[in-house]
């Protein structure tokens, strides 16, 4: 077994686990990251797809109650039946936009000028989210509409572009659209659950050549860590915005959007994905 093999894919599955629900960009982390590490050949991409399924269980395991609530409901519960229909509209722009302009998107646009542009575009956003005014008329994600749902699911679909974030644009989109935070973020929780299942998946089938019996040892250590650090960040980002906002993680994304623009603008560090 190979030490520094299994090392690398315990420091992604964390990166994954930490950044999938973060508004920060578990995918720019992972190109960053991957570079880094040296891992970001066509194995290492499949990879960092495989270990999402980690963080997915996080989101399932945190929300099984309501999760097994809306299954058994489904046949007869209105509400269930809304909820489901609510993830599924939100899902459908980000898969259809994803299948269509994937391929273009993920040979012209990840690399690392592109992600630390982003980044500090993001945390822009976010600042200006934060500072308007905010109407609340939405405070669970049982009162979303369909209509809701689809404006979500457009906000979503701009995490195409990598460095954007899945939840942040989910989340930040559900603030513009008078969304408590509480609701805007467990949407985004329950949104990541078909997306990320149908991307794994995807990425598995297409890329199942370069499945190997010798990489499950990787696979189980990414899976373990991002499933253990997803937990405890899904749990620490809801407490953290009872009492406050996002704002912290828009400085953060600009400060780490500006080191990243900086070394590879002055070759300090060498983006391979530039």
């Amino acid at each position: 077994m190979d030490l520094l093999l299994l090392l690398k894919a315990l420091i992604l599955g964390v990166v994954e686990g930490l950044t999938e629900f973060l508004p920060i960009s578990s995918t720019g982390h992972l190109i960053l990251a991957g570079d880094l590490l040296d891992f970001n050949d066509a194995r290492g991409k499949l990879f960092e797809i495989v270990i999402q399924s980690g963080a997915i269980l996080a989101v399932v395991w945190e929300y099984r109650a309501k999760i097994t609530e809306v299954v058994r409901g489904l046949p007869r519960e209105p509400a269930a039946q809304r909820f489901a229909l609510n993830v599924l509209i939100a899902f459908m722009p980000l898969a259809i936009i994803g299948l269509l302009f994937g391929k273009v998107i993920k040979a012209h646009l990840f690399n690392a000028p592109t992600v630390a542009a982003t980044f500090i575009l993001g945390g822009l956003i976010i600042l200006w989210a934060e500072r308007r005014e905010h109407s609340v008329r939405v405070q669970s994600v049982d009162e979303l509409s369909p209509l809701d749902a689809i404006k979500l699911g457009m906000a979503q679909a701009l995490a195409l572009i990598p460095g954007t974030s899945r939840s942040g644009a989910t989340i930040i989109g559900g603030l513009f659209m008078g969304l408590s935070r509480r609701a805007a973020t467990e949407f985004s929780f329950f949104l990541a659950i078909p997306t990320l299942i149908a991307a794994t998946f995807y990425q598995l089938y297409k890329e199942r050549a370069l499945l190997s019996f010798d990489d499950i040892g990787m696979w189980v250590v990414g899976f373990m860590a991002a499933f253990v650090s997803a937990f405890w960040a899904v749990r620490g980002l809801l407490r953290y915005i009872s009492t406050h906002d996002f704002t912290i993680f828009a400085w953060y994304r600009i400060a780490f959007g500006i080191v990243v623009l900086t070394t590879w603008k002055f070759e300090l560090i060498a983006w391979t994905a530039a």
